[in-house]
C-alpha cells in the first residue's frame, strides 16, 4: 500500500515533456481567459501606461533634483565684516547685502504681512496650493502664457535655492516636487526662516533685515505695521515699487497688503485704517552705512583674505564674499585719520605751484552718468568731489556731478597752469574729462590731484599690529598701495642696519671712522668707483655716532667695506628688508624695498631685535564665531574677567625669534635718537619725547623717507612718483618726509606716556665726549642736545679705555665759549635735511 501511495504521489508532480505542471497550466488558462475579456485587457494596458508615464515623469522632472535635506545645512551667502581695534564694524565686503536672522528674531507683524501678501495658507498646506495651481494653470492655458505668481512660500524657497528662475511649466513641476519634499524634511518655521533671509527686496538687500536697513534705516524688530506691509510687497518685483519712481503704485500695493491682513484677522479695523493713512516713509538710498576709513588698509585686508580663503562661494565655505566672516583688525580710526590727512596735505604741499596734472579719467559724454557711477572714481578729501566736463563755452563749463545734477565751472576758477602744455587749464578741458572740483560760490572751482604720491604706515613695536596704512592720495583714484606694493630705494634709512652689522663685528658707537675719499676697484669693465657725500667733501675722522646722525655716505661705505658686505646684506636680509647682492651701493640704499618692510625693520630695532610680522588682521572668525585664522590662535583665559581673582595676571610670552643681538639693536636705537636731537631730523625735536629715526633720500632725488618712532609705535613715510623721476634738488627726507611724519604723529603721541627706551640686560651706559668718543669721568651729560658729554651704550668690555683729562675738558669748554659751542662745526648745520643718497 505504501508503494502504491508513493507511485500516486510521483504521478501527481510529473510534468509532460515540454509542458507545465497541471496546477500552473490551470492558472495560465484562467489568466488567458481573463485577458480575452476586453475590460481586463484595457486595465492591463492602462497600468502599464501609468507605470511608463511615471517613469518618464521621473526621468524628465524628478531625476537629478537636489536633495531637500541639503536645506537643513543651507547657509546663505553672507558678507564679510571688518572690525576695528575697538571691535566696531567699519567695512563690509558684500555683493549681496544680507543679515541672517533666526525665526524667533522676526516680529509677528512682519511674518503676518508676508503671509498675507504671498501665501495666507502657508501653515495649513503641504507645500502646494492645489486650488490656486489649477486655477492659475487654467488661466495660463486660456491666455497662452506661462502662469506667474502661483507659487507658495515653500515653492519660492525651492525656486530661489534649488531650481532657478527659468519661466516654464517644467520649472514649475520641479518646483512643486521639491516643495512637497521640503515640507517632509523642514518645519514651517525653518522654511519661513530660509525665505525671509534669502528673498531679494531691491537696493541690493537680500532678506528682510537688510531691507529694513536699506528702506527704513532700522532693524526688523523696530518696524511699524505700514513699514512691514511695504516690505511685504517687494518680492513680486522691487523695481515696480521703488519709492523714488513709483510712489503711488507702492502705496496702493502696500494698502492692499494691509487689507489682506485685515481679512485674515491679523489686524483689526482701527489698526488698518491708521496704517493706510501713513505715508510710505522710506529713506533715501544710501551706501553701506559704514564709515569710510582706511581705503588702502581695507583693500590690503581684502587681498590677504582672498589669498587665504578665496573670493566666492565656489572657492569654499569661508570665502570673502559669501562666507560671512568676521575679521578683527588692529586698524585705529584715530591714527588712520591723522596718517591719511598728514600724507595728503604733504602731497598737496609739495605739488602746489607745479600746475594741473591733467584729468583723472575720461568718459563718454552721452553716457556720463552711468559710466561715472560704475567707475567708482571719487575723492574723499575735505569737500572735494569729482565731476565730468559736459560742455564748454568761452567763460564757463557745464559739469555733471555724481548725483546726476549739473553745475558750472567758471573760467576764473580753473586758471591753474597745465603742466603738460603750459597753457591755462580751462583751455585744456575737454568734454568727457573727469576732474576734481570743490564747491565755491554758486558753482565749483577746479582742484588738482597731486602727481606725486607716497605712503605711510604705523606699527606697534611689541606685536607688529598695523594701526594705520595710507598708500596714496585716495584709494578710489588708485588702488595701488605704495606701502605694500611699491618697491623703492630706501636711501639712507638703510644705514642703521649697515652700522648694526659693524657693531656686531667689533665696532662701537665711539669707533673713529674717516669721513674722507673712498674708492673701490670694480674690475676691468667697470673701473674704479668713488663715493661722495651729499654735499661733497669730508669731515675727517669722526665717531660712528656722528656719521649716522649726519648721514655721511663716505663713512657708511667705509664701514661696510671694513665689516664685509656679505655680513651687511645678511643683516639686512635677517631684518626682512630685502635680499641683496654684496655690493657697496646697497649700503647706501640702492636696493629696493617697501614702506611696510622698512617700518617693520625699525620696529624690530625698537623691539630689541626680535622678529615681527606686520599684522593687518588679528584673527578671523567664521559665521558661527569659530576662529579659523591664524591656525594656532588660542584665547587668553581669564583676560576678560570682571574682577581680579587674586592670581597673577595672564602674561603672553615674547613672540618672534631674535634676528639681531638685543644689545646691538638698542645701541642703534640709542644712536638714532641723536638723529632727532642734533642730526638730520631736528624738526621733530620739539615733540619733546624719546624718539628715534632716520631720514633717507635717494639719487636724483627720486625718493624721500623718514622712518622712526617711540618705544611703543614706529611709523614710516615715503614720497615719490609712481614712475620715479627727479623731485627737485630741495627734496630731502628731512624737509619733506619728516614734517609729514610730525603732522601725523604729534596728535597720536600727545596723550601717550613719555616712556624712555629701555636697555636690555648687559648694556653698559658710559659717559663719553660726543666728538672724540673718549670716556669722560669729570663731567655729566646735560639736557642740551649739543652737550659735549653724552651717555653712550656699549656692550660689555667694549667701552673706551682712554679717558679725557679735566684740563682737556676745561680747554674744550673755553674753546666752545669762544665759538658759540661750535669749535668743530657740526656738519649738520651744513645740511638743510637729509644727507643720504646714491652717487
Amino acid at each position: 500500500m505504501d508503494d502504491a501511495a508513493s507511485e500516486a504521489t510521483k504521478f501527481r508532480f510529473r510534468r509532460r515533456e515540454g509542458g507545465e505542471p497541471g496546477w500552473a497550466r490551470g492558472l495560465l488558462g484562467r489568466i488567458r481567459g481573463l485577458h480575452m475579456r476586453r475590460r481586463w485587457r484595457w486595465l492591463t494596458y492602462a497600468a502599464l501606461a501609468l507605470l511608463a508615464a511615471l517613469l518618464l515623469f521621473w526621468l524628465l522632472f524628478a531625476r537629478g533634483l537636489p536633495d531637500a535635506k541639503s536645506l537643513l545645512d543651507y547657509e546663505p551667502p553672507l558678507p564679510t565684516v571688518v572690525r576695528d581695534i575697538a571691535g566696531e564694524p567699519i567695512y563690509s565686503f558684500a555683493r549681496e547685502r544680507r543679515v541672517q536672522l533666526q525665526y524667533s528674531d522676526f516680529p509677528p507683524v512682519l511674518i503676518n504681512a508676508y503671509l498675507s501678501a504671498e501665501d495666507k495658507t502657508f501653515f495649513s498646506h503641504h507645500g502646494l496650493d492645489f486650488p490656486g495651481l489649477f486655477r492659475a494653470a487654467a488661466q495660463g492655458i486660456m491666455s497662452g502664457q506661462t502662469p506667474r505668481g502661483t507659487s507658495t512660500i515653500t515653492q519660492q524657497v525651492a525656486k530661489n535655492l534649488l531650481v532657478g528662475n527659468e519661466v516654464s511649466y517644467s520649472r514649475k513641476l520641479k518646483e512643486a516636487i521639491l516643495a512637497w519634499r521640503m515640507e517632509s524634511v523642514l518645519t514651517k518655521q525653518q522654511i519661513l526662516e530660509l525665505y525671509l533671509n534669502q528673498i531679494f527686496l531691491g537696493r541690493n538687500a537680500y532678506g528682510v533685515q537688510a531691507a529694513a536697513r536699506a528702506y527704513y534705516d532700522k532693524d526688523v524688530a523696530d518696524l511699524t505695521l505700514p513699514e512691514a506691509a511695504y516690505l511685504a510687497i517687494l518680492p513680486k518685483g522691487p523695481a515696480n515699487y521703488r519709492p523714488e519712481v513709483h510712489m503711488e503704485r507702492a502705496l496702493e500695493r502696500r494698502n492692499w497688503v494691509l487689507g489682506e491682513m485685515l481679512k485674515n484677522g491679523f489686524i483689526n479695523r482701527a489698526q488698518h485704517d491708521a496704517a493706510v493713512r501713513e505715508p510710505l516713509g522710506t529713506v533715501q538710498q544710501r551706501g553701506s552705512g559704514y564709515s569710510n576709513v582706511g581705503g588702502y588698509y581695507i583693500e590690503e585686508i581684502r587681498r590677504r583674505l582672498i589669498a587665504e580663503f578665496g573670493e566666492s562661494a565656489e572657492d569654499g565655505p569661508n570665502s570673502v564674499y559669501a562666507g560671512g566672516l568676521w575679521v578683527r583688525s588692529p586698524i585705529s580710526p584715530f591714527m588712520q585719520d591723522h596718517a591719511a590727512r598728514a600724507l595728503r596735505e604733504g602731497l598737496l604741499r609739495y605739488d602746489s605751484g607745479k600746475g594741473w596734472s591733467g584729468p583723472i579719467a575720461k568718459v563718454d559724454v552721452d553716457r556720463w552718468q552711468s559710466e561715472l557711477a560704475v567707475s567708482n572714481i571719487d575723492v574723499d578729501y575735505a569737500d572735494w568731489t569729482v565731476a565730468v566736463v559736459l560742455s564748454k563755452s568761452g567763460t564757463s563749463a557745464e559739469i555733471g556731478l555724481r548725483d546726476g545734477s549739473t553745475s558750472t565751472l567758471s573760467r576764473s576758477l580753473a586758471m591753474l597752469v597745465d603742466r603738460r602744455t603750459g597753457q591755462p587749464t580751462f583751455d585744456s578741458l575737454k568734454p568727457g574729462d573727469i576732474i576734481a572740483v570743490k564747491p565755491e560760490g554758486n558753482g565749483y572751482a577746479l582742484r588738482n590731484i597731486p602727481g606725486v604720491s607716497g605712503g605711510m604706515m604705523i606699527e606697534d613695536v611689541h606685536t607688529g599690529r598695523v594701526y594705520a596704512m595710507q598708500g596714496g592720495f585716495d584709494a578710489r583714484l588708485s588702488s595701488y598701495n605704495r606701502v605694500t606694493q611699491a618697491m623703492r630705494q630706501p636711501g639712507s634709512t638703510i644705514k642703521p642696519f649697515v652700522y648694526a652689522s659693524a657693531l656686531d663685528n667689533g665696532m662701537t658707537p665711539a669707533t673713529i671712522i674717516v669721513d674722507g675719499p673712498f674708492c673701490v676697484w670694480q674690475g676691468g669693465n667697470l673701473g674704479q668707483k668713488c663715493f661722495r657725500n651729499f654735499s661733497g667733501g669730508g669731515g675727517g675722522a669722526q665717531t660712528m655716532r656722528w656719521g649716522i646722525e649726519q648721514s655721511r655716505n663716505l663713512m657708511t661705505v667705509r664701514t661696510a667695506s671694513q665689516t664685509g658686505m656679505e655680513r651687511v646684506v645678511r643683516t639686512i636680509k635677517n631684518m626682512g628688508i630685502g635680499d641683496y647682492q654684496p655690493y657697496l651701493a646697497f649700503a647706501l640704499g640702492a636696493g629696493e624695498t617697501t614702506v611696510e618692510r622698512m617700518v617693520n625693520a625699525y620696529a624690530m630695532l625698537a623691539n630689541h631685535g626680535r622678529q615681527l610680522t606686520p599684522k593687518v588682521m588679528d584673527y578671523v572668525q567664521d559665521r558661527s564665531g569659530k576662529v579659523i585664522w591664524p591656525l594656532n590662535w588660542r584665547p587668553c583665559q581669564d583676560c576678560n574677567r570682571a574682577d581680579w581673582d587674586g592670581k597673577p595676571m595672564p602674561r603672553f610670552p615674547q613672540a618672534g625669534r631674535p634676528v639681531m643681538n638685543p644689545m646691538t639693536a638698542y645701541q642703534m636705537v640709542h644712536i638714532t635718537e641723536g638723529v632727532i636731537q642734533r642730526g638730520t631730523a631736528t624738526s621733530l625735536r620739539d615733540l619733546d619725547r624719546p624718539l628715534f629715526g632716520k631720514t633717507g633720500t635717494t639719487n636724483g632725488p627720486t625718493n624721500v623717507w623718514f622712518v622712526g618712532g617711540s618705544p611703543d609705535i614706529v611709523a614710516g613715510v615715503y614720497l615719490g612718483y609712481d614712475q620715479p623721476r627727479n623731485m627737485g634738488g630741495y627734496a630731502q627726507g628731512g624737509t619733506l618726509a619728516a614734517p609729514i611724519w610730525k603732522a601725523a604723529m604729534a596728535p597720536i603721541l600727545k596723550d601717550m606716556p613719555k616712556t624712555p627706551f629701555v636697555a636690555p640686560t648687559g648694556v653698559r651706559m658710559v659717559r663719553i665726549d660726543r666728538r672724540s668718543g673718549r670716556r669722560v669721568y669729570g663731567g655729566w651729560p646735560s639736557d642740551d642736545p649739543r652737550s659735549a658729554i653724552i651717555w653712550e651704550a656699549f656692550k660689555p668690555e667694549t667701552e673706551p679705555r682712554i679717558s679725557m683729562r679735566r684740563d682737556e675738558l676745561a680747554e674744550r669748554a673755553k674753546e666752545d665759549s669762544r665759538t658759540g659751542g661750535n669749535a668743530r662745526r657740526d656738519v649738520s648745520r651744513d645740511f638743510a635735511g637729509e644727507q643720504g643718497g646714491i652717487y
